[in-house]
């Protein structure tokens, strides 16, 4: 069975509305600011390279489907085109990106059936409606962090108003370039 990892960008104030600034977010494109290392760039890597499929909500696949397909200069670009992609909606009927299939059921089913169909990770990026519907269902297993030294002040957080307590365990914390990264896995 395979661990459902969710991989965040995210804000000293917890925000992580459009790190990249294509989301219309007056202060989108907060990622970008600073450099997060060549440490940063090979978590994000192997981090991929760990990863069986990926879980997105609709408007994350949306802007990945974008983008990706015509990125398949390197390693990374590859492996995202290749691997199985899987999008909660309802309204998406028709993917273009290939291997994706649309999950409509139930999300608990769901994306249990995901996990056990995959011996290694399950990534979920973005998607930060997804990612609190995840953690409602306690479905999340690791949360990897790249924490960014900025406070917005206002924009989509994280974890917005959880309806109870959660706890991870802090496997590994560094700092690569501007950024700390965060491996937490979850405890039960």
């Amino acid at each position: 069975m395979g661990k459902l990892v969710v991989t965040e960008f995210v804000t000293l104030d917890g925000v992580m509305e459009d790190p990249g600034g294509a989301e219309q977010f007056a202060q989108g494109g907060w990622a970008f600011r600073f450099d997060r290392g060549e440490e940063g760039e090979r978590f994000k890597l192997d981090e991929l390279r760990a990863t069986d499929a990926q879980l997105l909500g609709r408007v994350t696949y949306e802007g990945f489907a974008a983008a990706w397909p015509a990125m398949n200069a390197d390693e990374f670009g590859v492996k995202m085109n290749e691997m199985p992609k899987f999008v909660v909606s309802r309204t998406l009927t028709n993917p273009a990106w290939n291997n994706t299939t649309v999950l409509d059921g139930d999300l608990a089913d769901d994306v249990r059936a995901v996990k056990e169909r995959f011996p290694g990770d399950v990534l979920v990026a973005g998607s930060g409606t997804l990612v609190r519907s995840l953690l409602d269902h306690d479905l999340v297993d690791e949360l990897h962090l790249m924490v960014y030294p900025v406070v917005l002040g206002s924009g989509k957080r994280l974890f917005g108003d959880a309806p109870g307590a959660l706890g991870f365990e802090l496997v590994r914390a560094r700092q690569s370039g501007s950024v700390a990264i965060l491996e937490l896995e979850r405890t039960r």
